[in-house]
């Protein structure tokens, strides 16, 4: 494959986790005896810009049109803040336009819609668009891009702030997302995107948080670097969510951008300071990968051949844990997902089967691990109850065997 940024032929393997099925396709009952598409996940680093990215598959030109993520729409107070912080910052008022690009369910613009500021959500998914409408935003279906911005520009004119959250790292076109923003947004306006940091994928070697839903993994630089190829500059960076690792990026038009405040250089000399400025620095991932999965088979095998009953704990992002690692009904005999939609049904490949957490007060299991490994369902304490029958809270290797 060839760098979707800059098109260079030099890709470096940094993980190959092998062929899995879409970390977000879990099976009902009646599904478990049919096959299951397989499709690489295989995390490479460009050797000439350091973009981390996946290959595109048909996994990416399906658009999976289901009702949106319950933990997005939960996300209410987080948004009201963000955005209280927004208007704020940018002076925004009844005069003003905010456009979010991939909008959900209008958790966000709900939120500009009260404060009766005049926006626009642009929305792939007509299930969510249709959920948006019904509470007053204004929602446009379709996939955002260069042409839909121009759509959009002539219709709705320029906006003054334009939001892009989880969504830059899903677009299989960089460039043409990019020129999109810049035509949507004012020559005054502002761009905010919220991206996961690779700075932490690498440098906390947080494997477990790859999966299909994210083609490429952007550090400040290389965010920088997509930006500026349509005219964008990053003015300001701020840590969002310092366990998941997510990052804010704000930008302006290249024309009328201020200079770059402090914590733009910040972020890039902590870059620079993990290694992540040069290809050597991602070598960490892949033999840390292997040497968990190895250690925590062995601790699973240990505990099945001593009779232990074990289940697992998690919100999203446990599907790449347990296709790498080969975890199995026979070593794990269920998992807990706090997720209704997800209750019921069973994990991709594995095909171990998802439950209510109300489940664990039932069996009383001898052991629950805790996954996803990187970023652990919050609050985990309120799982010390475990102790009350004498179970085991327990999290993988390379801490967990000293359990």
């Amino acid at each position: 494959m060839n760098c979707r940024l800059c098109a260079s032929p030099r890709m470096r393997s940094v993980l190959d986790l092998g062929v899995l099925p879409s970390s977000e396709r879990f099976l009902c009952p009646d599904e478990l005896d049919l096959p299951e598409i397989g499709y690489p996940l295989h995390l490479r680093l460009c050797e000439d810009c350091l973009l981390l990215q996946v290959p595109e598959s048909a996994l990416h030109t399906v658009p999976a049109d289901r009702p949106p993520p319950v933990a997005r729409s939960k996300r209410g107070a987080e948004a009201r803040d963000f955005l209280d912080r927004a208007i704020g910052r940018l002076g925004l008022g009844s005069y003003s336009q905010i456009v979010q690009v991939s909008s959900h369910d209008g958790y966000l613009l709900r939120h500009a819609v009260e404060a009766g500021i005049p926006c626009l959500g642009v929305e792939a998914s007509a299930r969510a668009g249709t959920t948006a409408r019904g509470l007053g935003v204004p929602t446009v279906t379709a996939f955002f891009d260069e042409a839909v911005a121009e759509d959009l520009y002539r219709e709705y004119g320029p906006a003054d702030l334009v939001v892009a959250d989880h969504i830059f790292s899903q677009v299989q076109d960089i460039h043409s997302f990019v020129r999109g923003l810049r035509t949507l947004v004012a020559d005054h306006g502002t761009i905010s995107l919220e991206i996961h940091n690779a700075l932490h994928l690498v440098r906390d070697k947080r494997f477990d948080s790859i999966d299909h839903g994210r083609l490429q993994y952007f550090t400040v630089l290389t965010a920088m670097r997509a930006l500026a190829g349509g005219g964008l500059m990053v003015v300001d960076v701020e840590p969002v969510d310092t366990a998941g690792g997510t990052l804010r990026i704000w930008a302006r038009p290249e024309e009328t951008a201020p200079a770059q405040g402090p914590r733009v250089e910040d972020a890039l000399a902590e870059e620079r300071n993990s290694g992540i400025h040069s290809a050597a620095g991602y070598s960490v991932l892949e033999n840390h990968a292997r040497a968990t999965r190895a250690a925590t088979l062995r601790l699973l095998l240990d505990y099945r051949d001593r009779d232990l009953s074990v289940i697992g704990y998690g919100a999203e992002g446990y599907s790449t844990v347990l296709n790498y690692c080969g975890i199995r009904p026979d070593l794990m005999r269920y998992t807990i997902d706090t997720d209704p939609l997800r209750q019921g049904t069973y994990t991709p490949g594995t095909r171990v089967p998802v439950r209510a957490p109300e489940q664990l007060h039932e069996d009383h299991p001898d052991v629950v691990m805790v996954l996803p490994w990187s970023h652990p369902p919050d609050p985990i304490e309120h799982l010390q109850y475990i102790d009350s029958w004498g179970g085991r809270l327990v999290f993988p290797p390379p801490t967990a065997p000293g359990a």
